[in-house]
């Protein structure tokens, strides 16, 4: 093909329409639509196989508001195809067309193989030549090239409503498509896929949480440093198609059958009542720098789509990017914008999805002066008829720059400090009371000025980037090394702590420690105030082995073993417990920050912030529901807390105690143990304490 590249087909066609973008099935054919405002000309390449030779090469003679289109007869949904954009190849302009490289669709709904760089064959330059990425590469690489898809939109959704629940009954919990079954252990008929996600829905329902998050579940590449080393992307976070889930989460029973699996999934947890939150990225794409592959974006329109250094009347050579990722999609773009927001809007008209939970969401707000919540990209987004009802969570932090003011009222945030705080209280810090009584009473230094609510906040003490629950109270530093990158990698400080000894331990009296502080960070997360995050997996205790940055670990570091040890067994017990109580006590779900909390020292007196103070009383009495005292107690000797009187005609009963055996540490509901004396507990050294009133 190359230079030979003509237009040659015996379908009939006709010019289509501009609107909407993509492939699109209708009357009787199907219309496809590509934007590029420098391309010289456009050709769309058919496919009867992913690794075949195109049966038809068709030019597309017309163009509207820089849109190219064309229709084409008798195509149905399952056509393969791709593009190929001829124009000029001036990487000093910013401009790297190349016509000997088939490109996906921006707009594909599903892919047909995975990217393979296989001698460099992706690269729209010549990786051999001393002048780098000025030499065009006129390799053609049509076989090797992932297919895009035609999808048919129309589902069997058997009246499936969302269940449209409100942040403060949210209990999130964080996991992984394929890493949640993908071990022999789980015993699901497709492991790693999304139908094998279905078969586990029981699971999660009896647990009690309502909300799932998942970890990149669109179209990504693995990166070619990754698998020079052997390793993957086992997380996702390298997009190439926004619209198109993760093929490889499919069982491949037939080109495309990732859209409907997708849907299965999304309408099953509905009918348990759980929403579907994704994790997406819109900072960057898989293309990576200049001298990344060229896949899509950067062979289509490259000026158009991502930041370049200098103005369009200077040298535009390079990517503006940070990190591995190299590039930045340039969202100062009416088109990216676009891009963007149908992607939004697809995955929740189209896929159902409940909410979206933004990797460096700050890059959405960019402005030539910093962050801006104001943005017409928060905008659109709060005006857009399907998005203002979806539940948008951001994760606020860039890695170019400290974290930016607060996001739109109607967003949510990871709120780091929750972590932070209350890993550092938990293990006993200096001068942590004061700001943990913050985090409990849901960040009123956060979030509720500007008419947020305490649920603003998602609090968590874990997620997929950083220690596991088990590994935070077994290490003391990260252990990395199976990642090769001489475990300089992952966060620096995990504020974790090891019990008294590092790693993996049968010494009965560190494992006893290490339960009663997963325990502690549990109830920490619990019963705060804001929307609690679990980290899938913690609640059977799964270890990654001292890995803080597992990314790259597509094995059983990251997967999900099923085979639940009796410890294990136990601990999930406690969890769902905790779960439970959260759920049906009104004092957790109240909308302002500090309503009906009161805090009190071990004396019952009033708390000397300033005097290094550690251990920490709260009475919850807002709601209407019954009273409830908590006690939280970092330190390491017994501590004797004084107990306020309860109501008349009412006594103290002790619900949980994490200091005590899995058999008394939670009790049920109408099993709580009565207090005698009732003006005074105990709390061992490195407990939680729940007392109610009845």
């Amino acid at each position: 093909m190359g230079q030979d590249l003509e237009h040659r087909t015996t379908r009939k066609i006709r010019a289509g329409t501009h609107y909407p973008l993509g492939a699109t099935v209708q009357d009787g054919g199907v219309n496809f639509a590509l934007y590029s405002q420098y391309a010289d000309e456009v050709f769309l390449l058919l496919f009867d196989r992913a690794e075949g030779e195109p049966t038809d090469v068709i030019r597309l003679a017309h163009q509207t508001r820089r849109v190219w289109h064309v229709w084409v007869a008798g195509l149905r949904p399952g056509q393969l195809y791709g593009f190929k954009v001829r124009g000029p190849y001036e990487p000093h302009r910013g401009l790297r067309f190349n016509e000997h490289k088939l490109l996906i669709d921006p707009y594909a709904k599903a892919l047909a193989g995975k990217f393979r760089n296989a001698s460099n064959l992706l690269l729209g330059y010549d990786a051999t030549s001393p002048a780098g990425d000025l030499t065009i590469d006129s390799r053609d690489n049509t076989r090797i090239v992932p297919k895009s898809i035609v999808v048919h939109d129309h589902f069997e959704w058997q009246g499936d409503a969302p269940p449209h629940l409100p942040f403060d009954r949210l209990v999130l919990y964080e996991t992984h498509v394929r890493g949640f079954t993908a071990h022999p252990s789980s015993r699901v008929r497709s492991p790693g896929t999304f139908l094998g996600l279905v078969e586990k829905i029981g699971y999660l329902r009896d647990l009690g949480v309502n909300g799932l998050v998942l970890l990149p579940v669109q179209e990504f590449c693995v990166e070619d440093y990754l698998v020079e080393k052997g390793l993957t992307n086992y997380w996702g976070y390298n997009p190439i198609g926004f619209f198109a889930p993760e093929s490889s989460y499919s069982t491949h029973a037939y080109p495309g059958c990732q859209v409907g699996e997708f849907k299965t999934m999304v309408r099953e947890l509905h009918k348990a009542a759980i929403e579907v939150l994704l994790d997406l990225s819109f900072g960057h794409t898989a293309e990576g720098n200049e001298l990344g592959p060229t896949l899509c974006f950067r062979g289509i329109d490259n000026p158009t789509y991502y930041c370049l250094t200098g103005s369009p009347y200077e040298a535009r050579r390079h990517d503006v990017g940070a990190g591995r990722a190299g590039n930045s999609l340039n969202l100062r773009n009416p088109q990216v914008v676009r891009l963007v927001m149908d992607a939004l809007r697809y995955w929740v008209d189209t896929m159902h999805v409940d909410g979206f939970r933004i990797d460096l969401a700050s890059l959405l707000g960019s402005e030539s002066c910093g962050f801006g919540a104001d943005t017409p990209f928060f905008h659109a987004i709060a005006q857009d008829p399907s998005l203002c009802h979806a539940k948008f969570i951001s994760e606020p932090w860039d890695r170019r720059r400290p974290p930016p003011p607060s996001f739109p009222i109607d967003w949510a945030e990871s709120n780091l400090r929750f972590r932070d705080t209350a890993r550092r209280f938990a293990r006993g810090d200096d001068w942590q009371a004061g700001e943990m009584a913050y985090r409990v009473t849901g960040s009123p230094d956060l979030y509720g000025a500007d008419g947020s609510s305490a649920f603003s906040g998602v609090n968590f003490i874990t997620s997929h980037d950083g220690f596991s629950l088990a590994d935070l109270v077994s290490y003391t530093a990260r252990r990395n090394e199976a990642n090769l990158e001489e475990n300089v990698d992952g966060p620096r400080e995990e504020y974790s702590w090891n019990g008294g000894a590092e790693g993996p331990s049968r010494d009965p009296e560190v494992l006893r420690l290490r339960g009663q502080m997963a325990r502690n960070h549990v109830c920490h997360l619990l019963f705060s105030q804001g929307t609690p995050m679990l980290l899938g997996g913690d609640e059977v205790l799964r270890s990654q082995q001292g890995n803080t940055n597992a990314y790259c670990q597509d094995n059983e570091v990251s997967w999900l073993d099923w085979a639940f040890s009796a410890r294990a067994e136990a601990f999930r017990a406690f969890v769902r417990k905790a779960i439970a109580l959260r759920k049906t006590h009104p004092a957790f779900h109240q909308p302002g920050a500090q309503r009906g909390a009161q805090w009190f020292d071990c004396s019952l007196g009033v708390p000397d912030w300033h005097a290094g103070l550690k251990t920490l009383a709260l009475l919850l009495t807002g709601g209407g529901g019954p009273l409830l005292f908590l006690i939280l107690h970092p330190g390491d000797s017994p501590c004797n807390v004084r107990l306020p009187s309860a109501p008349a005609g009412l006594r103290w009963h002790r619900v949980v105690d994490t200091s005590l055996s899995a058999e008394l540490d939670f009790a049920e509901p109408g099993q709580e143990v009565a207090l005698e004396p009732a003006d005074a507990y105990l709390a061992n050294g490195k407990s939680t304490v729940v007392l109610l009133a009845r």
